[in-house]
């Protein structure tokens, strides 16, 4: 138990406040879900502060986690890291407010003074946070954390996140039509923007997610960036476990290859959904062509996996022949 805490005490501060902060939110939103029933476009408005949270708390833990491991940089890598935790405070707190006040934090263009400021302050965000991961992810490819395995899983997975965190400047940006909508008070509210393709905001959508079912929706391949590092550091901690039992998985090289080939496989998941929102199509509609593209990802990685195991039990197998 000691042990951890003083990992944990290790880890860069202001992100972990950051992190504490967003804990915080996601309790009283999820309390908010059960006891307001105050809807925008459909759905509560404490589900998008609730989203956003635990998202910050699972990405920002991860983030305090890397820094702490640099060597090289140490202090510009606590000042990135500082400029992350500030400004995802400041633009999680925004959507927060918006949501107690009853109304929208994205795409709201009501003249407003505080929405118009907070609308500023929203936006000059996107840009920090992209900025500073961007920064952290630069810095891990010239260094090294950890082995091999972990390496991999942590360049590629903050090179997907941040390449998630980019398609929030075309969310920003996608400002082609207005649309007017009302707020949970009853009030207009025009909508300049909108993360939908081919469909309007406030259509059917997915339980939780809300991720629209009858188009396209840059919030998927948008989620789907943001937690690649999450999905293959479980990669990384389960081939991890096996080694204890799996004689083949204890070369750290094999890992590595194994590590390769879920990146791969995850990319490929990535660009598919990004492709498939662009089209106008919703996440559970796929066509041939968006099938397709999945399945040919799913081919080639399927056959690298089969060979990077079937190399591992050869050599795994020649080691033990050879002390025979």
């Amino acid at each position: 138990m000691r042990t951890v805490l003083a990992e944990l005490k290790s880890w860069h501060r202001p992100l972990m406040l950051m992190v504490l902060t967003m804990a915080a939110l996601v309790l009283t939103a999820a309390a908010g879900l059960l006891v307001d029933s105050r809807e925008v476009l459909n759905e509560s408005v404490w589900l998008k502060p609730f989203k956003f949270g635990l998202s910050f708390v699972l990405y920002g833990a991860t983030l305090a986690w890397l820094l702490s491991r640099l060597r090289k940089a140490e202090r510009f890598g606590w000042w990135t890291g500082t400029v992350f935790a500030i400004t995802g405070i400041v633009d999680v707190g925004f959507i927060a407010i918006q949501a107690a006040r009853g109304t929208f934090s994205h795409f709201n263009a009501n003249t407003d003074t505080f929405n118009q400021v907070g609308q500023q302050v929203f936006m000059s965000g996107v840009i920090g946070l992209f900025g500073a991961s961007l920064v952290v992810a630069i810095m891990l490819l010239f260094q090294r954390v950890g082995d091999a395995p972990l390496n991999r899983a942590i360049r590629v997975g903050l090179g997907l996140a941040t390449a998630g965190m980019f398609l929030a400047f075309y969310l920003v940006g996608n400002n082609s039509a207005e649309q007017q909508v009302v707020d949970a008070n009853g009030q207009p509210v025009t909508l300049a923007g909108s993360h939908g393709i081919g469909v309007e905001a406030g259509g059917p959508g997915m339980p939780l997610t809300n991720w629209s079912t009858v188009g396209g929706d840059l919030r998927i391949p948008h989620f789907v960036g943001l937690h690649a590092i999450h999905a293959l550091l479980a990669v990384v901690l389960v081939l991890s476990v096996l080694a204890a039992r799996v004689a083949w998985l204890r070369p750290e090289r094999v890992r590595a290859r194994l590590v390769g080939v879920a990146a791969f496989a995850y990319t490929g998941l990535m660009i598919t959904v990004t492709v498939q929102a662009f089209r106008g199509q919703s996440l559970i509609h796929p066509d041939a062509q968006t099938l397709g593209l999945l399945a040919g990802f799913a081919a080639i990685s399927l056959v690298a996996l089969g060979g990077v195991v079937r190399a591992a039990r050869g050599e795994t197998a020649y080691r033990v022949l050879e002390r025979v």
